[in-house]
């Protein structure tokens, strides 16, 4: 499957509607493609806030339950997000960055939703590895 950045955007934004997230009314919707086919995710909370999880790893361990290995490109939305609201406030928080990294390595394209694309090693420079 071979989707356009616009294309896996939308694709982020449908899954935003679906997110479960009564407690801070903050949508996220991630979708990414993993060995050719598309996952997506989107954040779902809960009361015990250590017990959330993020759209993006959601969208990752989608892919990595479907037996795919290797995440190629994703893309990740906040629509809640102000329109002023600054750039850090609507990008992957750091232990999607790292899950992101075991998965899709340092030349992963990320796609933010109102600030662009770039690699993964742009947003994590210095990734834990143990290999």
């Amino acid at each position: 499957m071979s989707l356009t950045e616009s294309q896996l955007l939308e694709a982020a934004r449908d899954a935003a509607k679906l997110a479960y997230c009564p407690y801070s009314k903050f949508h996220v919707g991630a979708a990414l493609i993993a060995d050719g086919v598309l996952f997506s995710g989107c954040n779902v909370e809960n009361a015990s806030y250590g017990l959330t999880i993020c759209a993006e790893r959601v969208a990752t361990f989608s892919a990595l339950a479907a037996g795919k290995k290797r995440i190629e490109a994703i893309a990740v939305t906040c629509p809640d997000a102000a329109l002023d609201a600054p750039m850090d406030y609507l990008m992957p928080c750091g232990a999607c960055r790292q899950v992101l990294f075991e998965f899709g390595g340092p030349d992963l394209i990320v796609i933010v939703d109102r600030v662009g694309t770039m690699r993964l090693s742009e947003l994590l420079p210095h990734a834990f590895k143990l290999l």
